[in-house]
Parts: structure tokens; C-alpha cells; sequence
């Protein structure tokens, strides 16, 4: 069994597993309270005023398939104390992934304050995922400042 000082001396582990409990909850609150509603009439009306969407439709399907793929990162949580926040390569993906976290869940405040994703799609208060913003916030930080505080002791990758 680790001790403290191994696990502390990680700091990983804790912050990955916030961060995707968080990301579960909020994929749950989204899904109760009719997100597929508001997300895929904004993707269309943003298609058809700028002519291309960076994002597609999301069918129930795919939303399915996300919320199984969270089951799936779940099972690596014991393992995650073990990384010291993993190779210099990864760190850039993970810092990426910990933003976009935090960039969604601000938006359901906003969305909520507006009532509107955009000007031509209204929607009853508050937003999909409001409710459980808030942890994911929380824990993308606390997860950002672990990869921030392991980054000197991140092992550099061999060159060939």
C-alpha cells in the first residue's frame, strides 16, 4: 500500500477522479433537464448564420456513448495517483482537457444570466448543467494546479 508521502508526493490521483466524478454529474444533470435540447438547435443556428459549425448534432445515441466513455475513465482512477501528472508529451492535452472543463462549465452561469445560447434560441431558466457547474469548476482548477505544481518532476521523455 502507498504511503502518504508517495501519495502526496504525486498529488495526481484525487484531482483526476474530482474531475471525473464532477464531469459525470454534469453529464447527468445536462441530460435530465433537456440539453440535446439547447445544444443542437444553437449548432444548427450558428450552421446556417455562419455557414459551418465547429461542433456537429448530438444525437441521444452519441450522448449515450460520452456518458459510457466516463464509466470507462472512471476505471482508471486507482491508477491515476500513481502519475506524477505523466510525461511532458501528455501534459499539453491534459492542461487542454482540464480548460475545456472549465470553459463549459462557465458557460451554464452565462447561459442561465442570458437566457440564450444564441439571440434566436431562448430557453427556460436555468441552463442544462447548472446545477453541477460548479464541481466541475472546482475540480478542473484543482486539477490544473496539480499539473502546475507536478510539472516540475514530470519525467522528460527520452530522445531518440
Amino acid at each position: 500500500m502507498p504511503t502518504k508521502s508517495s501519495r502526496a508526493a504525486s498529488g495526481f490521483g484525487r484531482p483526476w477522479c474530482a474531475l471525473t466524478v464532477a464531469f459525470a454529474l454534469h453529464l447527468f444533470d445536462e441530460a435530465t433537464r433537456g440539453f440535446l435540447n439547447v445544444y443542437n438547435p444553437t449548432v444548427i443556428a450558428t450552421r446556417e448564420r455562419w455557414g459551418s459549425a465547429s461542433q456537429a448534432e448530438v444525437s441521444p445515441r452519441v450522448a449515450v456513448g460520452i456518458a459510457s466513455r466516463c464509466r470507462v475513465v472512471l476505471c482508471f482512477c486507482p491508477d491515476s495517483g500513481r502519475d506524477a501528472g505523466g510525461t511532458v508529451a501528455a501534459r499539453p492535452a491534459r492542461r487542454a482537457l482540464s480548460g475545456d472543463h472549465f470553459f463549459h462549465a462557465m458557460g451554464r452561469p452565462v447561459g442561465t444570466i442570458l437566457g440564450h445560447t444564441v439571440v434566436s434560441l431562448t430557453f427556460a431558466r436555468p441552463a442544462p448543467g447548472l446545477y453541477s457547474s460548479p464541481l466541475l469548476v472546482i475540480s478542473s482548477v484543482w486539477w490544473m494546479m496539480r499539473l502546475w505544481k507536478t510539472a516540475a518532476r514530470a519525467p522528460v521523455p527520452a530522445s531518440a
